[in-house]
């Protein structure tokens, strides 16, 4: 796949990762979508941005947000119990990948820094880094053209704190 896509499903799009994702894939000129739980999530959306309601968890309700896209950008996440992370961080991009089927899209997962380190505070707490790490595997085994990022905590900046930080 060697064409800019042109058509950007944005999962996790209203959070404090997604909503820049979605403002600065408009301001790239990408038709952008954004998947919504409910219309009035999509309040918060930058104009321009077309919110389809879906259910991350279930591939069923996907096929609208999916159609005729040609890259999805996930900046999804859960902070609670293991059900949830295994729910969200690994069954968001289960559900989407089953609901693509054989359709070829690029994908950007953003996971977490320290992946690899089980034994983390916050993987002890609802093993939330092993359902990410899983969510990972699933995609490198897609053969979808893929990324995966895995930033340390960078929202909830102030305004003038909006900046990368690499390690």
């Amino acid at each position: 796949m060697s064409k800019r896509p042109h058509t950007i499903l944005v999962v996790g799009a209203t959070g404090s990762v997604g909503r820049f994702v979605v403002a600065e894939a408009l301001k790239q000129g990408y038709a952008t979508r954004a998947l919504v739980r409910n219309l009035d999530k999509a309040k918060t959306l930058p104009e321009g941005a077309l919110a389809v309601v879906g259910d991350l968890t279930d591939a069923a309700t996907l096929d609208r947000a999916l159609a005729g896209t040609d890259a999805v950008v996930f900046t999804h996440g859960s902070n609670s119990t293991e059900e949830q992370a295994e729910a969200v961080d690994y069954g968001a991009v289960r559900s989407v990948l089953t609901a693509l089927g054989d359709r070829s899209v690029r994908v950007a997962l953003m996971t977490a820094i320290g992946m690899t380190k089980r034994d983390s505070i916050y993987n002890k707490e609802n093993h939330g880094r092993d359902w990410k790490r899983r969510g990972e595997r699933l995609l490198r085994a897609s053969g979808l053209e893929y990324t995966i990022v895995r930033p340390a905590a960078f929202d909830y900046n102030a305004p003038d704190a909006h900046k990368l930080v690499m390690r």
